[in-house]
This record gives structure tokens, C-alpha cells and sequence, in this order.
């Protein structure tokens, strides 16, 4: 009886967090990713960019982009508009605007398997091969799979008005450049100066800065193991080395056609039945 007054208490007062029932406003920009793809760093690069004199950090990222599932939604009703918003959701046809950022699967996978641990949800040493399994089938993230996700945005969205599809690797490799590109979408007139300023501030040095003095001023990380960090080597290619055969024979099998849409390059060139009948899937829908 007490939760649902509680309940009821939070409802008439705005106080729920909306999570994907959201009330969408027309100008709203949606930065979207699945999780463990960069989506904090671009929070953290676009925030820079369009707040030059208010460095964004990890107190005050929720309040300069801020994530449904973290901010009420009265909070969420009182922002000044337009609203840059964080989502991990798969397709809705509700977000007007969207920044979709992708990430090679193998490095999500094992970048999730970290944050996994930092959550406590796994313990040190679990196995990796179980966790990649459990990922490939969609059952560690409330988002979907990585392919199912990825695949109902860029096969509804990808090549039209109000949608820019990001590569983390390629915002690895020229983050000016990538960032240029986000500021174009979103009509900013930003100058090389203002741009290099920004991707200065959301470093992954800086940003591990940051999260060593604030990460108990966070909601994503306070709760978390401290010993565990969140922002890790922000490197591509970390699943060469970590992730097993057999692993990375499982991700490139459930996806093999997606990923090669988006140029990764797949170590196996075969892939086993199941992984050949999900991809003709994805394929035909693709086309």
C-alpha cells in the first residue's frame, strides 16, 4: 500500500522519471547509442561545444544533457529549449532530431563486461565467454541487442533529414573533424578554435580527471564500485587482445552483415548457420 501512494505521490507531481515514456518536443535532439558506445563522451563533446563557459562535468552533466531515466519528469519539463538528450532506446519514431552513435560490437561487448563488474553485477573473474553469450542473445541490457538496436535506427533513419550517424572510432581518430560534423547538424557556427576547445575538455585524460574527484556526484557511477573506473582506455580495438576466439566467432556470427555495413572489418570470414539466417534479416532490411 505504502509503494503505491509513493507512487501515485510521484505521478500527480511529476515526479517519476520518464525513461522512453518521455514527452517528446519538436525540437528535442536525441544523442542515441547503445550502451558502452561513447555516448557519454559525446555528451560530455557537445556539451562543451554548446556551453564554452560552463565546462561540462560529471556533476552537472545530467543537467546540461540530461538522461531520462535520471531526471524527473518535471525536471525534464523545466529545461530550456531545445533539449540535448541522452537515450541508449531503440528506434522511436518520436525523436525529431538524432545523433546515433555506433561502436564495433566486440569492443562494446567487452567494454560492457567492465561495467558490468564496476556494477556489481559481475564478480571478478566471471567468465567472458558466458557474458558474450548472454550479450549476442540481448540479455544484458534493457536496450535490446547491439544488433537489433543499431539495426532499428540506421535502417529507418540512416541517409534522411534530422539523423547523423557517428563511428566512435572515427571520432577517435579526428574528434575535430567528428565534431564538426555535430555542430553542421545542429546549425552551430562554430569556429576551429571553439571546436578544439571542446574536444580538449571531454579528453579521455580529463575525463578520467574528473571522474576520480566526482564519480559519488554522479548517478550513474555513485553507487558503484570506485576501484572499477568508468572511463577506461577509450580505445578501439581493446577485443583483439581481451576477448576470446570463440567469442568474437559468436559476435561476428549473430551480425556479420551489419557490422560489415558500417565497415568492420570481420576476423572470420565465415559465419556459422544461425548467424547467416540473422543477418539475411538485417540485410533485407538494410537494402
Amino acid at each position: 500500500m505504502l509503494k503505491r501512494i509513493i507512487a501515485g505521490t510521484k505521478l500527480a507531481f511529476g515526479l517519476q522519471r520518464p525513461g522512453r515514456n518521455l514527452v517528446v518536443l519538436p525540437d528535442d535532439v536525441f544523442i542515441v547509442s547503445y550502451p558502452k558506445s561513447g555516448n557519454t563522451w559525446t555528451r560530455f563533446l557537445i556539451g562543451n561545444l554548446i556551453h564554452p563557459r560552463s565546462p561540462a562535468d560529471f556533476s552537472n552533466i545530467n543537467l546540461i544533457i540530461p538522461d531520462p531515466e535520471g531526471l524527473s519528469k518535471r525536471q525534464l519539463a523545466r529545461m530550456p529549449r531545445p533539449r540535448y538528450i541522452k537515450s541508449h532506446q531503440y528506434f522511436d519514431p518520436r525523436y525529431p532530431k538524432v545523433i546515433y552513435v555506433v561502436r564495433d560490437p566486440r569492443d562494446v561487448a567487452l567494454s560492457q563486461y567492465h561495467f558490468h563488474r564496476k556494477r556489481k553485477l559481475l564478480a571478478d573473474g566471471a567468465s567472458v565467454e558466458q557474458f558474450i553469450s548472454r550479450f549476442v542473445a540481448g540479455k544484458t541490457s534493457p536496450y535490446a541487442s547491439w544488433g537489433e538496436n543499431v539495426a532499428s535506427w540506421v535502417a529507418t533513419r540512416s541517409g534522411r533529414p534530422g539523423f547523423l550517424l557517428l563511428r566512435y572510432e572515427d571520432m577517435i581518430e579526428d574528434t575535430i573533424r567528428e565534431l564538426a560534423k555535430v555542430a553542421d547538424f545542429l546549425g552551430l557556427d562554430a569556429s576551429k578554435e571553439q571546436l578544439a576547445h571542446a574536444v580538449a575538455r571531454s579528453s579521455a585524460h580529463e575525463m578520467k580527471r574528473l571522474e576520480q574527484k566526482q564519480a559519488l556526484l554522479w548517478s550513474s557511477t555513485k553507487e558503484t564500485r570506485q576501484d572499477v573506473p568508468f572511463v577506461r582506455a577509450a580505445k578501439p580495438g581493446g577485443w583483439k587482445s581481451e576477448l576470446s576466439e570463440s567469442s568474437v566467432r559468436e559476435i561476428e556470427s549473430a551480425w556479420a552483415g551489419l557490422m560489415k555495413s558500417l565497415n568492420y572489418a570481420l576476423r572470420f570470414d565465415r559465419a556459422d548457420t544461425a548467424g547467416k539466417d540473422r543477418d539475411a534479416v538485417l540485410s533485407r532490411v538494410l537494402r
